[in-house]
């Protein structure tokens, strides 16, 4: 009989993850190039090993019973640890990734970000690239979970976090900002709390997966209307639909155009500093991770990747 180890390979693995996805035994193997009656014969053989049946064959569909889905719920844990011993030992043997992956935070310029990913495949180094889209919280918590190697954009304090690297890419000034048909444009300023609250603010979706969620200038009681990312933010400051900060960068053609409002508050101006972090792994830092945070020490695509316009005839990035 064969064992349980000898069973649970990771191809096994993603041919099982195949049967769930397709919902049944034909269309896994139709999928999978094989013969319908070697794929069930392979999974009775993995069934028999763990003593447990994975699939309720009682109806058309191939359903996962209980066991079978905890066995997926940790077989994907296990594939993902292959990954990334697979990678650990392809950048010890090469120096570089295999993978690199960068949680980029909705404040970062996306032209800078296309910019730098066009001048990092020149180098024709055998890393594939993912960009990750996250917001507040989340930027940091792809690097905490293991999901990125790289985020850039950190809002929070990561002085206290054991095993994360960080350094500072810039401070930015947020300003308040509403629709010229706004009535919190007409009222004089400074304006007070209380007339803040009585309209509707848009917010950011905070994409953390942790805790409740992290807001920025929100006032107890206001109104909400949250938004997936920066640019429907100020969309929605555009069209009237509520009031917030929007970082100076992205708020300043539309301030100097005059389809948006700056309106100074009754309380200190707002300002964030921004952090690029990584994790500080004990087997070193691989060739992607040293060329991406050369290129972030350069003051001229730190400011740039924060949204500073350049000067005409100035580059916008600096590749080192």
């Amino acid at each position: 009989m064969t064992s349980a180890r000898d069973a649970l390979t990771p191809a096994s693995l993603a041919m099982l993850e195949a049967i769930a996805e397709h919902g049944s035994f034909a269309a896994a193997a139709r999928a999978l190039g094989m013969v319908p009656s070697a794929l069930t014969y392979r999974v009775r053989v993995i069934e028999e090993a763990l003593d447990a049946l994975l699939f309720d064959r009682s109806s058309r569909r191939a359903r996962l019973t209980e066991a079978g889905a905890e066995l997926l719920r940790e077989g994907a844990r296990l594939l993902d640890e292959v990954d990334a011993i697979a990678n650990r030992v392809k950048r010890v043997a090469t120096g570089w990734e295999s993978h690199f992956s960068i949680a980029v935070d909705s404040v970062i310029d996306r032209d800078t970000m296309m910019e730098l990913c066009a001048a990092f495949f020149a180098l024709e180094a055998p890393t594939r690239l993912k960009l990750r889209s996250e917001t507040l919280s989340g930027t940091l918590d792809a690097v905490l979970s293991g999901q990125a190697d790289l985020a850039l954009g950190v809002a929070l304090d990561t002085r206290n976090r054991v095993g994360l690297q960080r350094e500072t890419m810039g401070t930015m000034e947020f300003v308040f900002a509403v629709s010229p048909s706004h009535p919190l444009a007409a009222l004089p300023e400074p304006l007070g709390e209380d007339a803040v609250r009585a309209h509707r603010a848009v917010v950011l979706a905070d994409s953390g997966a942790r805790g409740g969620g992290l807001s920025v200038g929100l006032l107890a009681g206001q109104e909400v209307f949250t938004v997936s990312d920066a640019r429907a933010k100020l969309e929605a400051q555009l069209r009237g639909l509520g009031v917030g900060y929007l970082p100076l960068p992205v708020a300043r053609p539309h301030l100097e155009s005059g389809a948006l409002v700056a309106r100074r508050l009754d309380r200190p101006e707002h300002r964030l500093t921004f952090y690029c972090v990584w994790r500080n792994d004990r087997s070193g830092r691989g060739k992607a991770l040293q060329w991406w945070l050369e290129q972030v020490r350069s003051p001229v695509t730190r400011a740039a990747l924060l949204g500073e316009r350049t000067a005409p005839g100035r580059k916008r990035i600096q590749i080192i």
